[in-house]
């Protein structure tokens, strides 16, 4: 498999697509009027302590206070009474597991978090004091003592390696984390990142220290370095951007953290923009719409909300052969490896309802299942998927750190205020018809000007003619239909004549 990195970088906005064998697979963007916040550490104030819901409100600055709770509260164990101040925060740090949030922190009280999941709708952001400081090959967990390797290194001679290696290497009291990329690294290069993680600590604390709060102490690095950080790894053949400040930027970093990897790097000139280049435009348009189809006929129709996602399979236009039971299994097992493509690519997060077609065979319900979970495994984002119903319905969550695709690049809709529907042309007829009726006894005037949209007057001059005479002859007056392209579908003016 052929996986490629390409970056369309502007003074505007940056995009990133993963590429896997000419497919999109992955797609991220960033825009300095609209960056995320996630990875950024804050010196907050407590404004709000809640102890029915063990939570808090912290101040960090920004226009809607952060979420604190309860479990993602630090307590010192070197501090008697458990108080997460900012002082302690090089100190070892246990889990206020069994503790109340009222018993660790008070209103006022200064904290150093850090946010773990972007403000997503009307939520603010989801704050932690349990800071992790990501570089190439390791996490570095400054609170803990403890030493983890990922799940997706899975030799277990390797694990065993990796895991003496940075128990030699660390500081007393410090917790480390080996990511995936690190099977390749040389000790050297895990050397660098620790050196270079416990002086970006360091660096952390002493702003803490020194600045008011609310206030940013430490910024995560932008999209552009965060390709190389989390993305560009030895499975990349490539890495193409189109902005030559930002190679540079790159080159200069992976000199740094990634030698081995700018043999990879290039920066694309072409007068064709890359993302048409490489057709990755239209993906992304498609990326953003409910409907999917499948290559059988049938669709999927993703539908999210602020509190859960929902996915529907239909058949669509496919109908099959002769059977069937094998026209539904064939559309849902096509279904399960798309869906597990969408919400990897389009970034659905939180709690996931599918909604296969109903499948009476046994085998053919497990063989779905079993099919969609390994559809799944290529997602980096941590996911929990359970037994697929008596209804058919597979219910899931994905970890959700970020807005989703729909949600950075589309807003509610002027028109329906996103409702996502609007009232139908003969409704607006009929409420129409109905204000007249209502009104007509307290204006004395014969004529009645009616101001409609374009659609709305050509159904009353056609459709409900025949019922537009009937309320003239109700009311005595004569009705007058005037078309204004200006209104909104749903809007009209009634204009009584005297």
């Amino acid at each position: 498999m052929t996986t490629d990195i390409l970056i369309n970088a502007t003074n505007y906005e940056v995009r990133l697509a993963l590429v896997e064998d000419g497919n999109l697979s992955e797609f991220h963007m960033q825009r300095p009027t609209e960056k995320g916040l996630m990875g950024n550490v804050y010196k907050g104030r407590v404004v709000r302590v809640l102890p029915g819901m063990q939570a808090a409100f912290v101040d960090i600055g920004l226009e809607r206070t952060g979420f604190l709770y309860v479990d993602d509260v630090c307590v010192s164990s070197n501090s008697p009474d458990f108080n997460p101040c900012i002082t302690d925060c090089a100190n070892t740090h246990v889990r206020s597991q069994g503790l109340h949030i009222e018993d660790l922190i008070s209103e006022g009280q200064e904290l150093l978090v850090q946010v773990s999941k972007d403000p997503i709708g009307t939520k603010g952001a989801r704050l932690t004091c349990h800071i992790t400081l990501p570089c190439r090959n390791l996490v570095f967990i400054p609170q803990t003592d403890h030493i983890g390797i990922s799940r997706k290194i899975e030799d277990e001679e390797l694990r065993l390696s990796l895991k003496a290696l940075i128990e030699q290497l660390r500081p007393q009291d410090s917790g480390f984390i080996v990511r995936t990329v690190a099977e390749h690294a040389t000790t050297e290069e895990l050397e660098a990142d620790m050196e270079f993680l416990m002086l970006l600590w360091d660096d952390i604390i002493d702003k803490a220290g020194r600045l008011p709060s609310p206030c940013l102490v430490h910024e995560d690095i932008d999209i552009v370095l965060r390709s190389i950080r989390d993305f560009f790894t030895m499975d990349v053949d490539n890495l193409i951007i189109d902005h030559e400040p930002s190679y540079l930027k790159i080159l200069d970093h992976v000199k740094t953290f990634a030698p081995q990897l700018k043999d990879r790097i290039s920066l694309y000139s072409e007068n064709t923009p890359i993302f048409e280049s490489y057709n990755i435009e239209v993906e992304i348009s498609r990326a953003i719409e409910k409907k999917v189809w499948l290559r059988s006929g049938g669709y999927i129709i993703i539908e999210s909300t602020e509190a859960l996602s929902v996915i529907d399979v239909n058949t669509g236009r496919y109908v099959g052969k002769n059977d069937l039971n094998a026209t539904i299994f064939k559309t849902n097992m096509e279904a399960a490896v798309e869906i597990a493509y969408q919400l990897r690519l389009r970034n659905i997060g939180g709690i996931i309802i599918i909604d296969f077609i109903d499948m009476e065979d046994d085998q053919h319900r497990e063989q779905l299942f079993e099919t969609f979970k390994e559809a799944v495994k290529k997602d980096k984002s941590r996911n929990n998927i359970l037994k697929l119903s008596e209804f058919g319905l597979v219910q899931m969550t994905r970890k959700r750190n970020s807005e989703n695709l729909h949600q950075l690049m589309c807003e509610p809709c002027h028109y329906c205020s996103g409702e996502g529907m609007i009232k139908s042309r003969r409704t607006i007829c009929y409420d129409i018809f109905r204000v007249i009726s209502r009104n007509a006894k307290k204006h004395k005037g014969s004529n009645i000007t009616l101001r409609v949209h374009p659609r709305i007057a050509e159904l009353l001059q056609n459709e409900e003619e025949s019922t537009k005479q009937q309320v003239e002859k109700d009311i005595s007056k004569r009705i007058i239909i005037a078309p204004s392209k200006d209104l909104h579908i749903e809007k009209y003016e009634v204009i009584w004549q005297s």
